[in-house]
């Protein structure tokens, strides 16, 4: 009999831990390219188009940045529940939410357009996203359920009310019967930057990115949360709840990913509709760790998954490959990431032995 063990090494290269998203990145091309070529299509070309065009034009690399944006703050809210040992699967829903509670005013009130209206807006989109967090955290912490399976089932809450209110309450009396609220006004609109859909929310998710990074690496909070992350036994001899950081860590997370989903509808498209994501939420999972969940590298990472939805759709304009190729190398992209990482923390063994009466393996 042979089975496969891990074993944690008791020293890992600091090298190839900050090699790894690299390589991750490059397997995740030598992937795509043997896809392209087992699908028929010109494997070079494919990975040129997806790969290298969409940063060859200004009018693509706007629409990367457009992208990239809800990526980087999502991960980087992402990345203070998963440095905490909390894992928040349903910022997707967050980031919906956020959306809602931050159209209230446009769309209920639309006579309150002044220059308070996009302050307020992008207030209630963080709060939204945060109250919604809020309900697996007091879950978790109240019956002890699974955060991950509440804040994933969440998400479908948060999509299907989002259906609901622009196809019913909230649609557009004068838009033919179209399931879509009115157009913002430009009061409640975020101010461009340069000719594109490209909004001030770039600066806005940079400027989150580098205080959250201070955050993490210069004051007690930034300590507490790794503590507990690594430690929860540790961390509660320092006097540490890991209750309260259960609460806070997914209100955080909430909270940018409900700024992300307000930023995205006052930002870009103008509007509600049935689907103003696609898939964000998912997506920043893995810039979250293809960042080493470090908020700066976040950013960086955002803008590398922010090209295969660019890529995604060169691909398909041009060569005719499915618009599902972009989850498709998401995905590949994860699960090298993932990959890399457990071969930096463990090695590979491979056992041989017969199995006794008892149920157990001799080597």
């Amino acid at each position: 009999m042979m089975r496969i063990v891990l074993i944690k090494r008791s020293e890992h290269s600091r090298l190839m831990t900050g090699l790894s998203p690299v390589i991750a990145v490059m397997l995740t091309m030598l992937s795509a390219a043997l896809l392209f070529a087992v699908a028929g299509h010109d494997a070079g070309l494919a990975l040129y188009k997806f790969f290298i065009e969409p940063m060859t034009d200004l009018w693509s690399l706007q629409e990367l940045l457009v992208k990239a944006v809800p990526l980087v703050l999502i991960a980087c809210g992402l990345s203070v529940c998963y440095l905490s040992n909390n894992w928040n699967i349903g910022a997707e829903g967050q980031f919906v939410i956020g959306a809602l509670a931050g159209s209230v005013l446009p769309v209920l009130f639309p006579a309150f357009d002044n220059g308070l209206t996009l302050p307020l807006m992008l207030l209630f989109g963080a709060a939204g996203g945060a109250l919604y967090a809020l309900v697996p955290a007091l879950l978790k912490n109240r019956f002890n359920t699974n955060e991950i399976l509440v804040s994933l089932m969440l998400v479908y809450v948060a999509n299907l009310t989002l259906d609901y209110l622009v196809r019913g309450p909230w649609r557009d009396p004068a838009g033919f019967n179209f399931p879509e609220t009115a157009l913002f006004s430009a009061s409640a609109m975020l101010p461009t930057v340069g000719d594109g859909r490209l909004s001030i929310s770039l600066y806005i998710a940079i400027a989150i990115a580098i205080l959250l990074s201070l955050l993490l690496a210069r004051t007690l909070k930034g300590f507490e949360i790794r503590v507990l992350g690594e430690s929860p036994r540790a961390g509660s001899f320092a006097g540490f709840s890991q209750k309260r950081m259960t609460v806070f860590a997914f209100m955080v997370s909430g909270g940018l990913a409900g700024l992300a989903g307000i930023m995205e509808v006052a930002g870009s498209l103008g509007q509600l509709q049935p689907t103003i994501s696609p898939g964000y939420g998912f997506t920043a999972i893995i810039v979250a760790f293809l960042g080493r969940l470090n908020p700066l590298a976040i950013v960086v990472a955002g803008f590398v998954l922010a090209l295969s939805y660019i890529g995604g759709e060169s691909v398909q304009a041009s060569m005719g490959i499915s618009d599902k190729i972009a989850s498709v190398v998401q995905g590949m992209l994860l699960f090298f990431v993932l990959a890399c990482d457990t071969l930096i923390l463990y090695r590979i063994k491979l056992q041989f032995g017969q199995t006794a009466k008892g149920g157990h393996a001799h080597v």
